[in-house]
């Protein structure tokens, strides 16, 4: 499955839907680098490091608004980058961002 939020097929075929955001991570608005302008991060966000938008129930304040930058809408939630744990979304994505860095 990709990082698109695409459902995944298991091998016995069944096709599992995408999970809902799990309450509590954040993980993906902390451990990918952001390039484009995010507001008060006009220059965007390094790998690592909260995103300003993240709330204290680690909730994006700006999502669903036009301000919020189109690499983070395109982010869905997936068993593969989810996992079954807020650490194994970070370590998920923490690959996933050293596998991507020009």
């Amino acid at each position: 499955m990709s990082a698109a939020g695409m459902s995944s097929t298991h091998a016995a075929g069944a096709v599992v839907p995408p999970p809902d955001c799990r309450p509590g991570c954040g993980a993906c608005c902390i451990a990918p680098s952001i390039s484009s302008a995010i507001p008060g991060m006009e220059g965007g966000k390094p790998a690592g490091v909260a995103c300003v938008q993240l709330d204290a129930e680690l909730r994006c304040r700006i999502f669903g608004q036009p301000g919020r930058p189109g690499c983070c809408g395109g982010l869905q939630p997936s068993q593969e980058m989810c996992g079954a744990s807020r650490e194994q979304a970070m370590s998920w994505l923490a690959t996933l961002e050293a596998a991507t860095r020009p």
